[in-house]
């Protein structure tokens, strides 16, 4: 057998080789314009979501481009209302939070019973320096988050970037496709167009569909728990909101806040009781009834997906890659699906 046997010799063409450094190239290109890929992207995102509106308005007759500017007015006008009515109410909310934090941990600790027995034999019971402690790091982690979510938004340039780019994306409907002319070979067009415009689209149902699922499900926090009487329901009903678009970990993270933050201020059980009932009542409207409903024509990844790529984005891009994670993994999922469909390789 050992004479049978030849030597392998693998072979990499110069066209092999061109199109490897070609492909790193492009990629190094991409990790040096990542601002800009950032903001491009975002633009995207926000013009799908509009896309449909302005559908619904030129079908109407109206110029797309007029339509576009009153969806600007419109929703100009909601975050204005919704800065004046839940801002306020909100940091009041929070600055007390951070304010009672240490007396809060240390009233849940108490009720805890033997669990308070054995913080304190093992001297983890928080100090009376505990509250000063942590409210400094409580402020500056608030702070954290605010500035980096405003840093990718910071000055006036930025943001006009992005409302001009999504202006004319929603206005010149075959703008990417005039781009991809230029840029792309004629071969590869007809795959590259069809492929951004399912991108676009299931970009658009995610977006319009997270945004219905967080908005929904924060009402619902912050009613339930007004009624129950717990303290703080503005800030756990936007936490609740916000951290719908952190699949599977955000409701159950969320969830734990508002059972301990009621169990410290509850002279008994039953009002812990009944919040957990009605965390799992909302929970089970959302699995049943919202997504079903409001998400059922999203792309849907799989669990293990989502909670990798929310891992990444935050570790490359802070809060701002966590919550562009899953529209990112969403169109790298279609992006897979059209390269490994056999009816997508036809051009």
């Amino acid at each position: 057998m050992s004479q049978q046997q030849k030597d392998q010799v693998i072979t990499i063409s110069t066209r092999t080789i061109i199109k490897i450094l070609v492909v790193l190239f492009a990629l190094w290109i991409a990790w040096i314009t990542r601002q800009i890929i950032l903001i491009i992207f975002v633009s995207l995102i926000f013009a799908a979501l509009i896309d449909p509106f302005a559908d619904w308005f030129q079908r109407k007759k109206i110029p797309r481009g007029l339509a576009v500017i009153a969806i600007y007015i419109v929703i100009i006008t909601l975050l204005v209302v919704t800065l004046l009515v839940l801002v306020p109410p909100i940091v009041g909310e929070t600055t007390e939070l951070i304010r009672n934090f240490g007396t809060i941990w240390q009233r849940g600790v108490d009720k805890l019973g033997v669990v308070g027995d054995l913080a304190r034999q093992y001297n983890l019971m928080p100090s009376e320096g505990f509250a000063g402690t942590i409210q400094p790091a409580a402020s500056k982690t608030v702070e954290g988050i605010f500035s980096t979510i405003g840093g990718f938004f910071t000055g006036l340039a930025s943001i006009l970037l992005v409302a001009a780019l999504t202006f004319y994306m929603v206005v010149e409907e075959d703008a990417i496709k005039k781009m991809l002319r230029h840029v792309a070979p004629d071969e590869y067009q007809p795959f590259l167009s069809r492929l951004f415009s399912r991108i676009r689209e299931k970009l658009g149902l995610w977006l319009r569909g997270q945004l219905v699922l967080s908005i929904t499900v924060g009402l619902l926090y912050y009613i339930g728990l007004t009624i129950l009487g717990v303290d703080y329901a503005a800030v756990l009903g936007l936490l609740a909101g916000v951290m719908e678009l952190v699949p599977y970990i955000g409701p159950l993270i969320v969830g734990v806040i508002a059972i301990f933050l009621t169990f410290t201020q509850s002279g008994t059980l039953l009002q812990p009781l009944l919040v957990l009932g009605l965390l799992a009542v909302i929970q089970w409207c959302e699995n049943n009834l919202l997504v079903p409903k409001i998400m059922q024509k999203a792309v849907g990844l799989n669990p293990i997906i989502s909670i990798v790529a929310l891992l990444v984005g935050a570790r490359l891009a802070g809060i701002v890659g966590a919550i562009l994670a899953i529209p990112v993994a969403t169109a790298l999922s279609v992006f897979v699906y059209e390269m490994t469909n056999k009816d997508s390789k036809e051009v």
